[in-house]
């Protein structure tokens, strides 16, 4: 199984997650995806798996910028929008061999570990 973990290293929420894993016993590579933004490609096909909405980092100041117009945005819309500043991304995002399972951290611990297959 291959394990990637996209965030940004400051994260609370990514830093739990890190630990979760860790004390787990589950191997993941993580990419900072402020260093390393995801291409349009790879978010669509997040997008694809998990939709856009659970992908929205609604609490960043990237997201309020935005205005009411992304309100009435297509996912099409949203993927150019995560494309273009990887800050409207939630975090972390987790991919499984190369499909998104998992975005952010909030679940049961048995939902977590079903999504991620550990």
């Amino acid at each position: 199984m291959s394990l990637t973990v996209y965030g940004i290293p400051n994260c609370g929420t990514c830093k739990k997650a890190f630990a979760w894993l860790e004390s787990n016993g589950v191997e993941y590579e993580f990419v900072n995806t402020k260093e390393q933004a995801p291409c349009e490609e790879m978010i669509q096909a997040w997008v694809e798996a998990l939709g856009s909405k659970p992908m929205r980092n609604t609490s960043g100041h990237s997201y309020r910028a935005l205005g009411t117009a992304k309100d009435d945005w297509t996912e099409a819309q949203w993927v150019t929008a995560f494309a273009e500043d990887a800050m409207l991304l939630k975090r972390p995002l987790f991919v499984k061999d190369g499909t998104a399972v998992l975005v952010g951290f909030r679940d049961k611990d048995e939902v977590i570990r079903q999504k991620l297959g550990v």
